[in-house]
């Protein structure tokens, strides 16, 4: 499979893209070298090889969930410039219509 000039302005053109001759030229030649790498990586035999969701093996990073004691309510609230019962109070932020 190869492709030529028509069809890279043709992409151009569905990309809403406007290039010179020179740089068509350029990725004519670039799109038919990708093209033939993955004609050589097709060439490679996956037979027994197993098909992967990822090439390396996830390992979670996060720590478990543990339960531990928190601050009470209290604490909490005990340095908050205003608050209402056991809740922050802050200013507005949305307005009404």
């Amino acid at each position: 499979m190869s492709v030529d000039k028509n069809e890279i302005l043709k992409i151009a053109s569905l990309a809403k893209l406007k290039f010179n001759d020179d740089e068509i030229e350029k990725f004519t030649y670039q799109f038919n070298e990708i093209l033939n790498y993955i004609n050589k990586l097709n060439e490679i035999n996956t037979d027994n090889v197993e098909p992967l969701s990822h090439p390396l093996e996830i390992n979670s990073v996060m720590r478990n969930d543990e339960l531990k004691i928190s601050i009470s309510t209290n604490k909490a609230l005990m340095n908050a410039p205003d608050k209402d019962d056991r809740f922050f109070k802050v200013p507005k932020v949305i307005k009404d219509k």
